[in-house]
């Protein structure tokens, strides 16, 4: 009789080679362990998955993410990739998962973020064409969703005022950005050469960095799609989160040093083309406003001191920047003199709050 034949051991899927990977997520975490599931598997539910790569930046966990990030990696050999690395930050893990990535494209996820269901399949057919094109677009914008904790009306950040869906554009086919419209890293999908290129180290042990990472790389990108779908979830008002309001105050010496390192990375006038310089413009007077609403919300008179520093900063920088920067709408009222000025802007503030819930 026959001896019985041993099962053969089944091969354990390889991970795809760095030429098959479309998209790479980068999913930062620090003590993620209550969110982390949900985000991973946000990124795995595609109908076809043979060309994600998913990598989990575990910065330093002291709870069951690093556990919890192995045993992913190990459900999804294919796609789910575990690095391990002592805590730097969420811009020092960001630095992480660039240096690492395979895929022509990247995006950040927050761990406590997640991707839409009806949104995933539309993307990855979009990256998919993108690849084999001869000249693949250098980034993807899409929408984002606002899901805050006990609000049951969500509020979706789209870009139609400002840019055509389902073309291949450049700077200088913007339209208008609104008052405090400007592209999030929530909204940002890059090719991955086009980051690496502009040269970005996010500063390490530093909050408020998605604020380079939606600044910097643009003065590599020379064309883009916008894709009017709402792709990334972006989950606010858990307790201790960074952009709570009183936690933004306590840490408005870090929105200082993002600002600087933007203001770093501003191109003069007529470096680029015209429609870069003028969003660049754009989004440096927000953060530079962001930036002073909090000092200002702080009460603190050395707070106000560092407002002034601020705005003379930019100005000794470059006093054209300074100059168009200065003539928004938004600087001149973030810079109303004496305690009337203060007043508005804390004012205004609260409201803006209420009705967006953003924080």
């Amino acid at each position: 009789m026959a001896a019985p034949q041993q099962p053969q051991p089944q091969p354990t899927p390889q991970q795809p080679e760095a030429a098959d990977v479309t998209l790479t997520f980068i999913v930062p975490a620090y003590n993620m362990e209550e969110y982390l599931e949900r985000c991973v598997t946000s990124l795995m539910q595609a109908s076809d998955t043979r060309d994600i790569e998913v990598l989990i930046v575990d910065d330093g966990s002291h709870d069951a993410t690093p556990r919890l990030a192995d045993a992913y990696a190990a459900r999804w050999p294919r796609n789910v990739r575990a690095i391990h690395q002592p805590n730097k930050g969420h811009g020092g893990a960001v630095n992480t998962g660039i240096a690492n990535a395979r895929g022509t494209y990247v995006k950040v996820v927050d761990a406590d973020d997640w991707i839409d269901s009806q949104s995933i399949d539309i993307m990855m057919t979009t990256l998919r064409a993108q690849r084999e094109s001869a000249k693949p677009v250098d980034m993807i914008v899409s929408n984002y969703v606002y899901d805050k904790v006990g609000k049951r009306r969500l509020h979706t950040v789209n870009f139609r005022h400002a840019m055509r869906t389902g073309e291949v554009l450049t700077w200088d086919d913007l339209g208008h950005f609104g008052l405090a419209e400007y592209i999030l890293m929530h909204a940002l999908t890059f090719r991955t050469q086009v980051v690496r290129e502009s040269g970005m180290q996010l500063p390490e042990h530093t909050f408020y960095v998605d604020f380079i990472y939606a600044y910097q790389p643009f003065v590599n990108v020379r064309t883009m799609l916008y894709l009017d779908m709402p792709f990334y979830h972006y989950f606010i008002g858990r307790e201790g989160q960074s952009v709570q309001t009183d936690v933004m105050i306590r840490r408005v010496d870090q929105l200082l040093l993002v600002n600087r390192r933007m203001l770093e990375a501003t191109p003069e006038r007529g470096t680029v083309p015209d429609g870069l310089y003028r969003y660049m413009i754009h989004f440096l007077t927000i953060e530079s406003c962001i930036a002073s609403v909090f000092l200002i919300l702080s009460r603190d008179p050395a707070n106000c001191e560092k407002k002034q520093r601020l705005w003379a900063a930019i100005n000794e920088y470059s006093p054209t920047i300074y100059h168009d920067v200065r003539r928004k709408a938004m600087a001149r009222a973030i810079n109303l003199p004496g305690s009337p000025g203060r007043w508005i802007v804390r004012h205004g503030y609260a409201i803006a709050e209420r009705v967006v819930g953003f924080n």
